[in-house]
Parts: C-alpha cells; sequence; structure tokens
C-alpha cells in the first residue's frame, strides 16, 4: 500500500477515487462515524461544541490517515480536482469556508504514486513553485 507524505494530497485522491469513481469504498461521511462513536449525528454541531470550526475534525483526520489506498487504484487517477468545494474537505471540517490554508498542499512528492496523472484543474491553488513541479513531470497544470 502507497504511504502519503502530504495528508491534504491524499484527500485531492480521496476525493477523485471515492466521491467522483466510487472506486474506493466504503464512502466516508462524517455524520454516519459521529453516530457510531455515539458522539451525535450533526457535525456542525459537533464541531462548534468541540471548538473544532474551521479545523479538520480528527475522527475524520484518524480514518483518513489510515485509509489504505492500493497502487492498483492509485493507477487509475489520470485526472485531480484542486477546488475549495471538495467533498471531502466537508467530511473533514464540516465549519470550513475555504478562506484559509487549511487544506493547502504543501509538497508534491507523493506525485510518485500516481503514475498516470496526467492533469491537474484548479491547479492556481498551488502556487507557481508547485505549478512549476507538475509541468516538470509532465502534467498538464489547468
Amino acid at each position: 500500500m502507497a504511504a502519503f507524505t502530504d495528508l491534504n494530497f491524499k484527500l485531492v485522491v480521496v476525493e477523485r477515487l471515492m466521491y467522483d469513481d466510487g472506486t474506493l469504498t466504503p464512502v466516508f461521511g462524517i455524520s454516519d462515524l459521529l453516530k457510531e462513536r455515539g458522539l451525535g449525528d450533526d457535525p456542525w454541531a459537533y464541531a462548534y461544541d468541540h471548538d473544532l470550526a474551521f479545523k479538520v475534525v480528527p475522527e475524520a483526520r484518524e480514518y483518513f490517515e489510515a485509509l489504505e489506498i492500493s497502487d492498483e487504484l492509485l493507477a487509475t487517477v489520470e485526472e485531480l480536482v484542486m477546488d475549495g468545494g471538495l467533498r471531502v474537505y466537508q467530511e473533514c471540517a464540516p465549519v470550513w469556508d475555504g478562506e484559509d490554508d487549511l487544506f493547502d498542499i504543501e509538497v508534491l512528492d507523493d506525485l510518485a504514486l500516481l503514475p498516470n496523472l496526467r492533469r491537474v484543474i484548479g491547479s492556481e491553488f498551488l502556487g507557481p513553485e508547485l505549478r512549476a513541479g507538475l509541468a516538470a513531470r509532465g502534467v498538464v497544470a489547468d
């Protein structure tokens, strides 16, 4: 199994595989996890009640950090989308408005895990250095 170095990069990959393609299962839902753990069923209320507004809910972080993604699934990723409205972000931080750097990708070391990545849409969120890193690997940065 692949080991990611940047959780935020992994989350973008999870978005593609779990929420867009439906190939990474089961589909994670923060409200389901909270219910299972007896923590209520309203992610917004949980976030506010536990001073987690504009932060990643620890239970979601733990889940996604531990989530294993096979090399075979990673090889199917040809395109990623960077956008503040990704579902995976809402599942991680139910009270988040996309106006800070909470989910910023810091490094592109994990590109090596995606041998067939050809395009990143919304790459302006990465900044010039990381966009140059994509280009150096032959990835189209839109």
